[in-house]
């Protein structure tokens, strides 16, 4: 599958953000999710993943209690809406699907196809 993420920018703190992941190629709504951000200098961090049929969300530590991940199969897109944002959460945005369908994962390491990646500019 194909991905492309959308829907960086730059933001106030405070303020809230929806990324969006478009999935493309064969059977999109058959594959799990994850997104995760790196910023300059440290490592890809894990933010959350969703099963194909939009159950059982995971996510990080980090960002927990923030960040809310949905789907929506009809338009083979997955959203990561972000809230209170803060400084710290300026980094590249990456969506990402592992190679077998029905599965997901916290580690990027599971994961084969990557988005471009999207910036997230949080000015404080």
């Amino acid at each position: 599958v194909q991905l492309q993420a959308s829907g960086g920018g730059l933001v106030q703190a405070g303020d809230s953000l929806n990324l969006a992941c478009k999935v493309s190629g064969r059977g999109p709504h058959n594959y799990g999710v994850g997104w995760f951000r790196q910023a300059p200098r440290k490592e890809r961090e894990f933010l959350a993943a969703l099963k194909w049929n939009g159950e059982d969300p995971l996510y990080g530590d980090s960002t927990k209690g923030r960040v809310i991940i949905s789907r929506d199969n009809a338009k083979n897109t997955v959203f990561l809406r972000m809230e209170d944002l803060k400084a710290e959460d300026t980094a590249v945005y990456y969506c990402a699907a592992p190679q077998t369908t029905y599965t997901y994962y916290t580690s990027w390491r599971c994961y084969d196809s990557w988005g471009q990646g999207t910036l997230v500019t949080v000015s404080s």
